[in-house]
């Protein structure tokens, strides 16, 4: 028997993000399905190294890869959209639902109880407390990824996401996550810079200190 899982995976690059929003570059969900796991893994390295925490940075990026699965069956419904009212967004939840049983449907049986809760964590009464905890690194990685593709589209000079950046930094210091804090002080600014002033600054970086003789 055929099971259909990862050709569905593998389809999630022909769904499209920002369909509201005029971009300079397109941007499909598989590739921020990788951002965001690249963010989360980071975030809890962070974390880890800087502010005590004891995280699964391995188990935070494999939820994170699977967070946005369903939309192989929804589309990228957008934020506004979907958080319009109450109504709309309770109606999204139970299409995510379906969608995520649809999905762990074409999985081997024999794997079904490890992807069963990567693919709709939430509905798992019995989720590890350590699963809760590093999907909220996930979250804030979702809205950090959102926040850099503004920042990216602001560097090329589209001001159609200047808005949704505003709103996505305010969205991110509310989290009061001081990972996410770190990342903003310390790694964001380079994606608001040209190919060549990363190119310059990072030759300054690795370039051996100067000693007077």
């Amino acid at each position: 028997m055929n099971y259909h899982f990862s050709a569905y995976m593998y389809r999630l690059r022909s769904i499209k993000r920002w369909s509201l929003m005029r971009s300079t570059a397109a941007e499909n969900v598989a590739e921020h399905s990788f951002h965001v796991a690249l963010l989360t893994h980071l975030l809890c390295e962070i974390g880890n190294s800087l502010y005590g925490r004891t995280l699964d940075s391995g188990r935070g990026a494999t939820l994170a890869l699977f967070h946005d699965a369903t939309e192989v069956f929804t589309g990228d419904i957008p934020t506004p959209v979907k958080h319009h009212n109450p109504r709309l967004l309770s109606s999204f939840r139970e299409m995510e639902a379906i969608a995520a049983e649809r999905l762990l449907s074409m999985v081997p049986p024999e794997l079904q109880n490890a992807y069963g809760p990567l693919l709709s964590p939430g509905s798992h009464s019995n989720m590890r407390d350590e699963d809760k905890r590093l999907l909220q690194y996930v979250k804030a990685a979702d809205s950090l990824d959102a926040y850099l593709k503004c920042a990216w589209e602001l560097t090329s000079g589209n001001r159609e996401f200047a808005v949704a950046k505003n709103q996505l930094l305010e969205k991110l210091k509310c989290l009061n996550l001081p990972e996410v804090d770190y990342f903003l002080q310390h790694l964001a600014q380079s994606f608001e810079m040209t190919l060549d002033e990363l190119s310059e600054q990072g030759a300054s970086h690795s370039a051996p200190p100067h000693i007077d003789e």
